[in-house]
């Protein structure tokens, strides 16, 4: 009896430790984000109706549009053949008052992919981000863009 109460228990043990290894805590994510910023000469207001102009015209899909100054845009979904994981590129591109006249563009790039870990709900999640080509485009575009308007 005590030979098949120490197996019993020798396995629920092993179980045991077995299933605390396996969850795990999210990824950390800090400092996987590009940042850029710029100003431009032109008051908040005009500049705000400029970002989204100009998000419009990328072909940005919108998700969030906040008068206070915040805008969040993503790419289309793109899959990677090998993979076939969903991903996609995040902008949140900030604007600030400088003064009257002057706007500041604080631009936020992060790669993201599509999928699902044992603590979380299927989503877009986070990962480290190398080119920021994307994100220069539309810092370009709305400098020449806020420079015809002074013209």
């Amino acid at each position: 009896m005590t030979y098949r109460l120490c197996l019993i228990m020798m396995g629920l043990a092993v179980s045991a430790a077995a299933m605390g290894g396996c969850a795990r805590t999210a990824r950390d994510t800090t400092g996987f984000a590009l940042e850029h910023t710029t100003t431009v000469d032109m008051p908040f207001k005009d500049a705000w109706q400029l970002v989204k102009t100009v998000l419009r015209e990328q072909d940005f899909e919108i998700y969030t549009r906040d008068k206070r100054g915040t805008f969040v845009a993503h790419t289309k979904v793109s899959r990677v053949w090998r993979v076939l994981q969903p991903r996609r590129m995040q902008y949140t591109i900030e604007l600030a008052p400088v003064s009257d006249t002057r706007t500041r563009v604080y631009i936020e790039s992060v790669r993201q992919v599509y999928g699902v870990t044992l603590l979380t709900y299927p989503g877009w999640h986070d990962r480290k981000t190398t080119k920021d080509e994307g994100a220069l485009a539309i810092l370009s575009a709305i400098q020449d863009k806020a420079a015809a308007r002074r013209a």
